[in-house]
């Protein structure tokens, strides 16, 4: 009881000024960024084992349990490259969420259409981190109007959010096609021819063959997140570049649609 009030008596006698509330305002609001990124994610249950690992480690130092707290401790220095290795997939997302901020957008000076490939690469990241299937076609030369009006029309202006909510199971939209005319969201939910290949691995479903049937008829870029393995790829032109890295999906993007863009304007 003694030690309680001990406690409590130098709390009382802590001189608070305005750095200390500054630097726990930054703290919790860097603790809610983090907690608010890996929400609905597989990180959740992983963190809260961590936690538990963490409160036993304290439980069993308190209690003198000596080899289970070296035994913990142990575990806790490796902790950190745990938390890389687990965890790379959330990490890599909220760093590049940071380039998706009006500052980091400004600092950079990005033009729409690589504001667009960015938002489109983060979005679908974020839906194969959650094995959402997702198929997003992206118009360049020749138009996609005819496959738009299959779908439900939308013409709102594409972001990051607006993808992931399109593609969440449970929407009407996420099953279809998602056509992308300039900067919007023409339609989602459409239907597109698929190709009969006969040489397609088993390993890819409908949304790789439609990726490819758009391709084979128009110029069209499709973007395929696969449900059943959280793949991310690219198909053009009839052919697929298939199993990409975020970064190559990035690269990929401003290739097609920016580059070569720019080269046949020339």
């Amino acid at each position: 009881m003694s030690a309680v009030l001990e406690l409590l008596r130098d709390l009382v006698q802590l001189e608070i000024g305005v750095r200390d509330l500054v630097d726990v305002l930054l703290v919790t609001v860097v603790f809610y960024l983090l907690l608010a990124a890996i929400r609905g994610t597989r990180a959740v249950p992983m963190l809260w084992g961590i936690l538990v690992l963490a409160g036993t480690f304290f439980a069993a130092r308190a209690l003198d349990l000596i080899t289970l707290s070296v035994i913990l401790s142990k575990a806790l220095f490796y902790l950190p490259f745990v938390v890389i290795v687990l965890f790379q997939h959330e990490i890599r997302r909220i760093l590049a969420g940071m380039g998706r901020t009006r500052l980091w957008r400004w600092a950079a000076t990005l033009s729409p259409r690589q504001v667009l490939v960015n938002d489109i690469v983060l979005a679908c990241d974020t839906l194969a981190a959650r094995r959402y299937g997702a198929l997003v076609v992206i118009e360049r030369g020749e138009g996609l109007r005819t496959y738009a009006e299959t779908g439900i029309p939308l013409d709102a202006q594409l972001s990051y959010d607006l993808l992931v909510n399109v593609f969440t199971p449970g929407t009407p939209l996420h099953d279809g096609a998602a056509i992308v005319q300039g900067n919007r969201i023409a339609a989602a939910g459409c239907f597109l021819p698929l190709s009969t290949r006969a040489d397609l691995s088993t390993v890819y479903g409908s949304r790789h063959r439609a990726a490819l049937g758009i391709g084979e008829e128009t110029d069209a870029v499709a973007v395929v997140v696969s449900e059943e393995r959280g793949a991310l790829s690219v198909a053009v032109g009839g052919r697929l570049h298939a199993d990409l890295e975020q970064r190559e999906l990035r690269d990929l993007l401003l290739e097609l649609l920016i580059l070569r863009r720019a080269g046949a304007e020339r």
